[in-house]
């Protein structure tokens, strides 16, 4: 399959072109219609700091259901303690900013200036979000992604602390799952995602669950489950 050169016209191939390794596209930009776009294509940009612009759609999809997330006793236990505290969208620089050194456990692109900047304006608009994970004032986990219709499309977590990224993950989906959210793409496999529940879908079955869950190219963010926490 060809790898395709995006131009300045706001499109992509479809998804089934990608390649073997879920590589579709190169090129283009980062500006908030052509991100929501793709989002709502089941297509997202990865790639490190001096690559170009990269666009994936990998077959199988990594995904998680709000309602079937998996908590250990061992995480349980973190949890009832209430060793942290959450917040939403109180810290969406910050959390950006520490999920970019630890790629190794994590599924999103790399945190480059040109990254920052994008979903930057994606948070001020409304579709992107974070949830940070807390002991006293110091910010010990978190992850952030985007929102649109009833899937969240998850770019990036860390954590400093042990299990603060897995408590930050459980508060996530209890959220989404009362606002009857289908899933949370994770969109490739971790050790650390499928121990909560995630699971492999083909692109044909995210695809389909993408349009039962409302996602269809939009201006209009969902801010429901993720109201202002001051």
């Amino acid at each position: 399959m060809p790898v395709f050169q995006l131009a300045d016209q706001l499109l992509f191939p479809p998804p089934h072109l990608a390649e073997p390794d879920g590589l579709l596209a190169v090129g283009g930009d980062l500006t908030p219609p052509r991100l929501l776009l793709a989002y709502s294509s089941g297509i997202f940009p990865w790639f490190n700091e001096g690559d170009p612009l990269l666009w994936w759609s990998p077959d199988p999809r990594f995904i998680l259901e709000p309602t079937a997330i998996h908590v250990s006793r061992s995480l349980d236990k973190v949890i009832r303690r209430g060793s942290f505290q959450l917040t939403i969208d109180r810290a969406f620089t910050e959390v950006m900013l520490a999920c970019g050194p630890d790629r190794q456990e994590d599924t999103g692109t790399w945190i480059t200036d040109g990254m920052l900047a994008a979903y930057g304006r994606l948070y001020k608009m409304g579709f992107a979000h974070s949830v940070e994970c807390w002991q006293g004032d110091e910010l010990v986990g978190g992850l952030y992604g985007v929102c649109l219709g009833r899937c969240f499309f998850g770019e990036s977590m860390f954590h400093r602390q042990s299990n603060a990224s897995k408590v930050a993950m459980v508060f996530l989906a209890r959220r989404l799952a009362a606002y009857h959210f289908d899933m949370i793409d994770c969109q490739l496999p971790t050790s650390h995602l499928a121990s909560l529940g995630g699971r492999g879908i083909s692109r044909t079955a995210y695809l389909s669950r993408l349009r039962q869950a409302g996602v269809v190219p939009t201006a209009t963010p969902s801010p429901a489950p993720f109201p202002s926490e001051g």
